[in-house]
Order: structure tokens, then C-alpha cells, then sequence
């Protein structure tokens, strides 16, 4: 019984050093790419010692459960295990990761869903705004310019996603900077920024007293729109990319002199114009396959007993 104990001091080991580390690296703000990877990966250990300890206390507790886990291993694996004897607490341990997994399941749903109604109504407010013409399809096009004195831009996803832009954007958004947006937006929706933000406000908002699901969200919001930002210099250059930033931002005040809520558009266009150069693809590689690594450690904290009985 003292594998589960010790999945669970592992994840919680993991919740603690890992934000830790990611927050003193000095590679993350300029591979946000790689970054995100390495928070999923941190919080995908956490969640999978959770789930690994919930499923070796629910089979200490209860033959059933500890029959249907072990029905293909060989005589002597289960043993290995110590699960003949469960502590007083292992039933209790298993019930209440399992509550806590159907209750993150449950808040993950609720972020969908309240996703998709966002993004219905602002679908309805845009044809109110922007009405088809007599003929016009709903999916033709893939820019849509509105009538708007702020300037503006937006990506709504969706089966027929949009770029929609306002007139006021488009007068301050001079030679390639609206090309600059529009490889933006298209970098959160080809790489599904939306599902990061969905599964991180939901572990955030399902468990408010965990700090590291905190951070979690707080990152992903950062990190996509660094990542984005990356796309778009790439493709039209960090200055004009930079200028875009600016030019949609300008009148919101964010560039002073007090403190604003979109304080992270400042950092941004430093970045854009300061950021050094990327890490070696040799150097991004193996951060990759060691933050890949993480996740395996539960796995073989896990199997140990196991493989020791085999051995």
C-alpha cells in the first residue's frame, strides 16, 4: 500500500518544483511553443498520479476492482502490491480522487458548453451587424469587415471560422500589419489554443485552492498569445507584427501611464522587437522529449513493485 502513498507525494512534488522551475527558466518566453508543452506535460503528471493512486487504493479496498486491474497479471504481481492488507484509508483515498476526476470532468463540460453559447451569440450579434446579402452564403468568406469606430480583430472559430475586422482597424492597419493579424488568429486556430484555455479554466475554476492549476491557466493565456505572435513574425516579421500590436491597441490606453487589464500587449511588442533569437533545434528538441519524460515517472513508480516480482 505504500505505492499509492508515494504516487501522491510524487504529483504533489511535481505541483510544487515544476511551476517553480518553468518560472525560472530562462527559454520560456522565447520558445512559448515549447513552454506550453512543458506545462501540459507537468500538469498531465500531477493528474496521472492522481488517477494511477485512486486506481491502486480502489483495488486495495475492493476485490472487484482488484480483480478486474490485475485479471491479466501473473501470480505473484498482485502480492508484490501489498493490496491483501489495505490501510483504513485506502477506500477513502480512492473515493475522493474519484469524485475529484468526475468533478473536473464536470467543469470541463461546463467550459464547453459555456464556450459554445459565447460563440453562438457573438455568431448572432455578427449577423445583426453584418446581415447576408440576398444569394450570399454563410460560409463564404473568411474576413468580415464591421462598421466600428475602436479598432479591432478577432478570430471566430467555428465550422465556418472568421476573421472579423473592424473599419477603424483597417484604417490604422497599414501595408502588411492586417496580413500580421490574420496569421495571429490563425495561430490559435490551427494549433487549437481554444481546447488549452478550455482544460486549464477548467481545472482552475474546479479546484481554485490548487496553486499550480492557477498557474496553469494563467501561462496558457499568456504563452498562446506569445506562441501566436511568434507565427505572425515569422511569417511578416516582428516589426510589422510589433506595429499591428500597437496600431489595435493604441486607443485602450494599455500603453500607459497606469496600470491596465491588457498590461501583457506592452510586454508583447518589447518582446517582438527585443526577444533574442530562438533556442538551437537541437536545444528545443531536447527540452521537448525531457519535459516528454515527466509524465512517464508515475508510470514507473507504479509498475515497480510489479516488475520487481517479475524480475
Amino acid at each position: 500500500m505504500m505505492v499509492p502513498v508515494a504516487l501522491l507525494l510524487l504529483g504533489a512534488l511535481t505541483a510544487l518544483v515544476g511551476p517553480r522551475f518553468l518560472a525560472r527558466a530562462d527559454w520560456t518566453d522565447r520558445e512559448p511553443v515549447v513552454t506550453l508543452w512543458a506545462w501540459q506535460c507537468v500538469v498531465a503528471t500531477v493528474l496521472l498520479c492522481c488517477a494511477l493512486s485512486m486506481t491502486l487504493s480502489a483495488a486495495a479496498a475492493w476485490q472487484a476492482v482488484r480483480g478486474h486491474v490485475f485479471a491479466t497479471a501473473p501470480s505473484g504481481v498482485m502480492d508484490a502490491y501489498g493490496l491483501g492488507t489495505p490501510g483504513p484509508w485506502a477506500a477513502t483515498t480512492a473515493v475522493v480522487l474519484a469524485g475529484a476526476g468526475l468533478w473536473s470532468g464536470a467543469m470541463l463540460v461546463r467550459e464547453i458548453l459555456r464556450a459554445r453559447s459565447g460563440r453562438r451569440q457573438r455568431r448572432a450579434e455578427l449577423l445583426v451587424r453584418a446581415p447576408l446579402l440576398p444569394g450570399e452564403e454563410p460560409a463564404n468568406g473568411r474576413l468580415v469587415v464591421l462598421e466600428g469606430e475602436r479598432a479591432d480583430a478577432w478570430w471566430l472559430s467555428g465550422s465556418a471560422p472568421r476573421l472579423v475586422v473592424t473599419t477603424a482597424a483597417l484604417r490604422r492597419l497599414k501595408g502588411r500589419q492586417l496580413d500580421a493579424v490574420l496569421a495571429h488568429e490563425q495561430g490559435h486556430a490551427q494549433a487549437r489554443h481554444d481546447w488549452l484555455l478550455h482544460c486549464s479554466a477548467a481545472l482552475a475554476g474546479g479546484f481554485p485552492q490548487i496553486p499550480v492549476f492557477a498557474a496553469f491557466r494563467d501561462e496558457m493565456h499568456r504563452l498562446v498569445e506569445l506562441a501566436a505572435d511568434d507565427m505572425a513574425s515569422r511569417r511578416h516579421g516582428r516589426l510589422t507584427t510589433a506595429l499591428a500590436l500597437v496600431e489595435l491597441n493604441e486607443d485602450r490606453g494599455v500603453f500607459g501611464p497606469g496600470p491596465t487589464p491588457h498590461a501583457h500587449v506592452p510586454q508583447r511588442v518589447d518582446r517582438l522587437l527585443t526577444a533574442p533569437d530562438r533556442l538551437p533545434a537541437r536545444h528545443r528538441l531536447r527540452l521537448t522529449a525531457t519535459a516528454a519524460l515527466v509524465p512517464v515517472i508515475p508510470v514507473l513508480v507504479a509498475l515497480v513493485p510489479g516488475l520487481r516480482a517479475l524480475g
